[in-house]
C-alpha cells in the first residue's frame, strides 16, 4: 500500500458519502478518495415521500461537487463497469481507477418485472420521477371523487422486498390528505402484503401499532397475501383472492443496482460481506456498505452505520491498529403519517433465513422501542434539516457535536413518547 492510501469509493448516496467524509475526518491528508457517481447530485430519498402530496425535489438535491470540493475528494463521473480485485483496480466507463481500497456502494434498483404485470399496471415509489407520476395518479382520482364516483387504491409489497416502511408512509399520508382534501369516504384504501405481520422486518411492536392504526383509518390490511400477477384493473394473489383497483400503488422487489461480476454475490446481485466490517467475503480491500451488500433491510440509517464501520476498518487497516466500531444493526426510523409519526429502534439480527432474515434481538429489552405522536414529526423534520446540512458541509453524519446534540434530542423524545 502506497504510504497515502489510495481509496476509491463508487456511489453517492448515504453509505458511500458517510464512508467518504468519515474515511477524510479520520485519516485526513494520510488518505487520497475518490468519488465515483453517476449522478451529479446526492438525492434524500426519505423525504421524496412528500412529492406525490405536493413536495418539492429541489430542496432534497445537493450537487455532490459542492461536498468533495470542500473535503479535497475528487469527484468522477461515470458508472462502475467492472472489477479487477487481484490488480486492484476498477474501470470507470472506459477509465481503469487503481485503488488501495475499494468501497462499493451503488445502491439496490428495483424488479417490478419479477411479478407479471405489476410494471405495466402500477405506479412505483423508488425514484422521484415515479413519486411524481403517483402524485399525478392521486390528482386524477381525487377529481373522479369530486364528480361522485368511488375509488379503490391498493397498497401492495410483493416478495422480494424485506423493508417495505416507505409504502407504509405513503399509504398513511395518503388517508390523511384525502381527509384534509375532504373525499376520504369517496376512497377505499386496501393494504396487501406478502409479510407475516405489518411491517415485519421490525418485529411485533410495529405490527401491534399498525393494525389499530389501520383501523381507525379504515384501512383495510391483509398479511400473508403472495402477489402472483396483475392485470389493468385487478391484483391476483396466490391464495386465490382477487382485488379490484383504480390505483395500484406497490413497492417492487429489490435487486442490487450493480452486478460484480468475480466478487460473492446472492441470488439478488447484493454482495456477500462479513457484518461487522462490512468487507465483501474474501476481499481484504473490498468493502459493500448500504444497500450494495447483502444486509437484508434496505434502510437510510442503517446504510449511515455501515459507512461508518467500513470508514472505521479501512482507518484502522491503514494506521495499523484494531477497528473499534463494528457495524451494530440497530434501525431507526420516523415514519411520516402527516397528522403524527412514527418512530421506531430497533435491535436486528440475522437469522439465515431467507423467509425472515432478520427479527428483532431477543435480548434487545429497553433498545425496543416504538412510540407514536405528532411530536415525532418536528423529529422527522430536525433529521431532515440536519442531514442536508451535514452533508452539504462535507461532514459525516454521525460525529463531531452536531451529532450528539441530535442524537441527545432523539433520545430525549423517545424516552418520554415510545413505549418500550
Amino acid at each position: 500500500m502506497n504510504a497515502r492510501a489510495n481509496i476509491v469509493i463508487a456511489g453517492g448516496g448515504f453509505a458511500g458519502l458517510e464512508s467518504a467524509f468519515l474515511l477524510r475526518s479520520k485519516l485526513r491528508d494520510r488518505a487520497r478518495i475518490t468519488l465515483v457517481s453517476d449522478r451529479r447530485d446526492f438525492l434524500f430519498k426519505p423525504n421524496t415521500i412528500y412529492i406525490p402530496f405536493g413536495g418539492k425535489l429541489e430542496p432534497l438535491m445537493i450537487p455532490l461537487s459542492q461536498p468533495t470540493g470542500k473535503r479535497d475528494i475528487e469527484l468522477v463521473s461515470g458508472s462502475v463497469a467492472g472489477v479487477d480485485a487481484d490488480a486492484g483496480r476498477v474501470d470507470v466507463d472506459g477509465r481503469s481507477l487503481d485503488y488501495d481500497f475499494l468501497v462499493l456502494a451503488t445502491g439496490a434498483g428495483m424488479a417490478p418485472g419479477e411479478i407479471p404485470g405489476l410494471q405495466a399496471h402500477a405506479e412505483t415509489i423508488w425514484t422521484p420521477a415515479e413519486m411524481a407520476s403517483l402524485g399525478r395518479k392521486l390528482a386524477d382520482a381525487i377529481s373522479s371523487a369530486r364528480e361522485g364516483k368511488r375509488r379503490t387504491i391498493l397498497f401492495t409489497v410483493p416478495p422480494g422486498n424485506k423493508c417495505a416502511g416507505p409504502l407504509y408512509e405513503i399509504v398513511l399520508m395518503t388517508d390523511t390528505y384525502l381527509r384534509r382534501q375532504k373525499v376520504r369516504d369517496r376512497f377505499q384504501l386496501v393494504w396487501a402484503t406478502y409479510e407475516q405481520t405489518f411491517i415485519q422486518a421490525f418485529g411485533p411492536k410495529l405490527h401491534e401499532v399498525v393494525v389499530p392504526g389501520f383501523a381507525h383509518r379504515g384501512i383495510r390490511g391483509h398479511t400473508k397475501w403472495v402477489l402472483d400477477h396483475v392485470t389493468e384493473r385487478t391484483a391476483h394473489y396466490t391464495n386465490g383472492e382477487v382485488i379490484e383497483f383504480d390505483l395500484l400503488v406497490a413497492f417492487p422487489p429489490y435487486v442490487a443496482a450493480v452486478r460484480y461480476d468475480g466478487l460473492p454475490q446472492d441470488e439478488r446481485g447484493f454482495l456477500k460481506t462479513d457484518l461487522g466490517s462490512r468487507r465483501v467475503a474474501g476481499q481484504e480491500r473490498i468493502f459493500a456498505p448500504g444497500d450494495a451488500g447483502d444486509f437484508p433491510v434496505k434502510q437510510a440509517f442503517l446504510a449511515f452505520l455501515q459507512g461508518d464501520a467500513t470508514a472505521e476498518a479501512i482507518a484502522a487497516e491503514v494506521e495499523a491498529r484494531e477497528p473499534a466500531q463494528p457495524f451494530d444493526p440497530v434501525s431507526m426510523c420516523v415514519m411520516e403519517e402527516f397528522d403524527k409519526a412514527t418512530f421506531a429502534q430497533v435491535p436486528l439480527e440475522l437469522t439465515g433465513d431467507p423467509a425472515q432474515p432478520v427479527v428483532v434481538r431477543p435480548d434487545a429489552d429497553g433498545a425496543y422501542k416504538v412510540g407514536v405522536s405528532p411530536l415525532w414529526r418536528i423529529g422527522k423534520k430536525m433529521l431532515g434539516i440536519y442531514l442536508p446540512f451535514r452533508f452539504k458541509a462535507g461532514q459525516p453524519f454521525h460525529a463531531g457535536p452536531p451529532w450528539r446534540a441530535m442524537e441527545l434530542g432523539l433520545k430525549g423524545m423517545s424516552a418520554a413518547l415510545a413505549r418500550r
